[in-house]
């Protein structure tokens, strides 16, 4: 019993190590920090109306646009990575069909950009 505790010994310091580091980051924020709200800190940001007004009410749908157009972007740039870490292994096969990938990227942003769909006006 003694052998299995010692082999779990490494797991228990770590895990004090941990709550004991996340116990001390969140003491010094409160100590820290600095207070002084004002109504520009306080205010609703990046949804583009105020969060604690009525449910229904209308709002841009031009928000959720360029949300779902950054998710859809970022998404695909992130095929990109393991592309770029097996690129000697791919071949020429891999390297034309990421062209193509690319290319059909491309053009969707111009059709984007064209559409008037990443203004903000």
């Amino acid at each position: 019993m003694e052998e299995l505790l010692r082999e779990y010994l490494p797991i228990v310091i770590f895990f004090a190590v941990a709550v004991a580091l996340g116990i001390v980051l969140i003491m010094a924020a409160v100590v820290i920090a600095v207070r002084n709200p004002d109504p520009e800190k306080i205010s609703a940001y990046e949804c583009g109306f105020n969060a604690f007004d009525d449910a229904r009410m209308k709002f841009d749908v031009r928000y959720y646009l360029v949300a779902i157009l950054f998710i859809i972007f970022d998404l695909e740039i992130a095929f990109l990575f393991p592309w770029a870490v097996a690129f000697k292994d791919v071949g020429l096969v891999g390297f034309w069909s990421m062209m193509v990938f690319l290319g059909v990227l491309t053009v969707g942003f111009a059709y984007e950009w064209k559409k008037g769909a990443l203004e903000w006006e």
